[in-house]
């Protein structure tokens, strides 16, 4: 299930890619998928495990053309272990609202990205996010939760106050909403009440078999109670030198 929209997020083959706060490996899957040399990093050393694992079986299968590259690596957000300007796109999902030091990261992308290149970048969306918050503590109040609900206008001017450029927004994942108010209303732990497990189920379903008609009610609804808000932004060029 990705957030980012690679129809709005072009990556072309050879791409160098940083997927930041990786989790479980989603969209450097993809990216691997198309073509581009990959780098996903993750703190928790269990989820890189499992992450390299796939990216061997995706490159014994096959799933990824020639000339891709595929590497996963523990890290800090806040320290990246790269040189200025090492990749032509960073993405980052569902990681900032977890970070206290957030426009840090932010300066830590931009470091990294080279001049022209892109950057993705998805949060939990206000107003979903809002209605979870207010519905259980539990939701957010555990360690490594989420610690600030951002709104649009607030993230799209970090993203220029760290020199970014915006170019395009979206919301996604409308039909994952009420499943997570389900779970505030029933308990964050407990999958077993029966309107929690009716409608992970239908949301299992729809990721297996994309059927036409939830694919368009969440086309419909994602501007309404889309889940996730998603930015895109490019770090400009720097200026040319004026000669001596």
């Amino acid at each position: 299930m990705l957030t980012v929209d690679f129809t709005r997020f072009p990556l072309a083959a050879g791409d160098r890619v940083l997927d930041l706060g990786c989790g479980a490996g989603r969209h450097a899957f993809e990216c691997y998928r198309r073509g581009a040399r990959v780098v996903a990093l993750d703190r928790s050393a269990a989820e890189i495990r499992e992450v390299a694992t796939w990216f061997a079986a995706m490159r014994d299968e096959g799933e990824a053309p020639p000339g891709a590259t595929a590497t996963a690596m523990e890290g800090d957000a806040l320290a990246l272990p790269f040189p200025d300007d090492s990749f032509d796109v960073v993405i980052i999902s569902e990681v900032m609202e977890h970070i206290p030091d957030d426009k840090g990261v932010l300066a830590e992308m931009v470091r990294v990205l080279r001049p022209g290149g892109r950057l993705a970048v998805t949060v939990p969306r206000y107003g979903p996010e809002k209605v979870c918050w207010a519905l259980s503590d539990a939701y957010h109040e555990v360690e490594g939760g989420h610690i600030r609900i951002y709104r649009a206008t607030e993230l799209l001017g970090k993203l220029r106050e760290a020199g970014l450029r915006p170019y395009g927004s979206h919301h996604a994942h409308a039909l994952h909403a009420p499943y997570w108010w389900l779970k505030c209303a029933f308990g964050v732990e407990n999958d077993t009440s029966p309107p929690v497990k009716a409608y992970h189920r239908l949301l299992v379903w729809d990721i297996m078999k994309k059927p036409l008609a939830t694919r368009l009610a969440e086309h419909a609804l994602n501007p309404l109670i889309g889940k996730s808000f998603v930015a895109y932004a490019t770090k400009p060029h720097e200026p040319a030198r004026a000669a001596l």
